[in-house]
């Protein structure tokens, strides 16, 4: 991707009927590695995340809670999920909540337009719908069980739960006419939908063929109401899914609407149906593009089943980042887990990497350079002289861990991209095992020998730190201080990715400061 171009990648918005758990952490944090590192390249990026605030599974849960929909969704945005942003370190550009006056106003200037080119009819509909979906769901989507307080009930496959039989004259969309039109964008354009996995399941789900879709509600009115029928409101799903639109300008501000759309979306996979199908359908139907990729990530798993908190399988990202800290939190869940693919938590895996990877791996790699420094050249960094092979070997993984780098955040491979730039961390331990800059400290005779160890060992961490950015940002913030490097480079945010393994950018004659570890030992962590 050359610099300079447009980014746009949005999460899901998150329902705010419950607290938020590290399976939303995940995405987020996902998102705004992606967005990071797009932004340091100069990318005109733009970040999106939110909060689906109506239909009736908020409707019943802020009933049960003895308060109104919109006092609910207040109270959880403010106390859960806009702390949580702050408690991963994310750096959003925008919040949209599905309750803000610009998202229910364009989403009727959208409905409008979808009724008057004739792609919305009335209709009579009668399925199996799971409300804590919010959908009507195929026979293939439930299943039944012969035990327990549900049997012989069918049951959502997702939640577990007894679905309800509803019959009720809705608004519908004409979802059924962009069948082929669908087939064909999934043909011309192989990564529209990703990973593969998904991709294939959505293909064959959509031919196998397709209803049209009941897009209205009239059993409750927590909801946008449609323009042109005010005793119906709008199915939660159709205008949720129109947030990554009406949050950049759709129908009031065309210029940044343009200058955005359109977006990458990143979505949990048991929901890529709804943002692979439905969703560019309808921007088909309003003559807008359809996104640029739909990526379906996997499921965090505990203890082998997906994160719920309805079976007490969810965690609060804090319990994480209280004893591990919020960098950590981002490193491990980014780098255990091949983005796209299922991936399982347990607290022994993440304890074993944190000590491993982060505090006897960078952080102690990152420590004894500085000390080194500190000691044997009174905090300056000293001139290299002639490089040998092994100077050049290092310079040569730098620059290919660079290039594999950008190539994997190009495929939404995050975690390829960090096992990249990991190589360099692996290179320079040892390099600095075999060059024993201690032992090159008790002659003079090989001094000069010693500087161009320790100035290619700090150079080394002065790309790690730009490329670690998007990932650990304080922990690189606080290396890049250490290393004295803002007085000659300029801030760490402001140094390029794709540029990072140019050799020799960090000068000669900076002044090093003492570093504390970046990842102290933690000795028995409480889960």
């Amino acid at each position: 991707m050359a610099a300079g171009d447009s980014f746009y990648i949005a999460t899901p918005i998150f329902y705010v009927n419950d607290v938020p758990h590290i399976g939303h952490a995940y995405t987020e944090v996902a998102a705004d590695v992606l967005a990071r590192w797009h932004r340091q390249n100069g990318d005109d990026t733009w970040l999106l995340t939110g909060t689906d605030e109506h239909g009736q599974k908020i409707l019943r849960t802020a009933v049960a809670n003895d308060t109104t929909p919109k006092a609910w969704a207040d109270k959880l945005v403010k106390d859960a999920w806009l702390p949580l942003l702050e408690t991963i370190n994310i750096q959003n550009d925008d919040f949209i909540r599905t309750t803000d006056e610009r998202h229910e106003s364009a989403v009727t200037i959208f409905l409008q337009k979808l009724h008057d080119d004739g792609f919305i009819y009335s209709g009579e509909y009668e399925g199996y719908y799971c409300v804590g979906c919010e959908e009507y769901k195929q026979l293939d989507d439930l299943m039944e069980t012969a035990d327990g307080d549900y049997a012989g009930q069918l049951l959502c496959k997702i939640h577990s739960i007894p679905v309800e039989v509803l019959k009720e004259r809705n608004y519908f969309f004409r979802m059924s006419e962009f069948q082929q039109r669908l087939l064909d964008l999934y043909e011309a354009r192989p990564h529209f939908v990703q990973p593969e996995s998904v991709r294939n399941e959505i293909i064959q789900f959509v031919k196998q063929g397709l209803d049209d879709l009941s897009i209205s509600r009239s059993s409750f009115d927590w909801g946008i109401k449609i323009p042109w029928d005010d005793t119906h409101v709008v199915y939660v799903w159709f205008e949720a899914l129109l947030n990554y639109i009406t949050a950049i300008g759709y129908g009031t501000d065309d210029a940044n609407f343009a200058r955005r759309w359109p977006a990458t979306q990143l979505v949990g996979k048991d929901i890529a149906r709804g943002h692979a199908v439905i969703w560019p359908a309808m921007l088909m139907a309003a003559d807008l593009e359809p996104p640029k990729q739909v990526f379906g990530h996997g499921w965090l798993l505990v203890g082998g089943e997906k994160m719920s908190k309805s079976k007490l399988t969810g965690i609060a990202p804090s319990q994480i980042t209280d004893t591990f800290g919020v960098d950590a939190f981002r490193y491990y869940f980014m780098s255990a887990i091949h983005f796209g693919q299922d991936g399982s938590f347990s607290w022994e895996d993440l304890s074993a990497r944190y000590q491993a990877e982060l505090a006897n791996g960078f952080g102690n790699l990152a420590s004894r350079v500085v000390a080194m420094v500190n000691r044997y050249y009174a905090g300056v960094v000293p001139a290299p002289s002639d490089d040998t092979e092994a100077e050049t070997r290092v310079q040569n993984v730098v620059a290919l861990a660079v290039t594999h780098a950008d190539a994997a955040i190009g495929r939404l491979a995050i975690d390829e991209a960090i096992s990249s730039i990991w190589t360099i961390v692996d290179e320079l331990n040892g390099y600095i095992t075999v060059q024993e800059p201690w032992v090159l400290a008790k002659s003079d005779e090989t001094r000069v020998r010693l500087g161009t160890v320790l100035y290619t060992a700090a150079e080394g961490l002065r790309a790690l730190a730009v490329l670690l950015s998007p990932v650990i940002p304080d922990a690189t913030a606080k290396l890049w201080e250490a290393l004295g490097a803002a007085p000659a480079l300029g801030q760490l945010l402001d140094q390029p990715l794709t540029d990072a393994g140019r050799w020799a950018q960090l000068a000669v004659g900076s002044t090093v400061s003492p570093l504390e570890a970046l990842f102290p030992r933690i000795e028995t962590p409480e889960p």
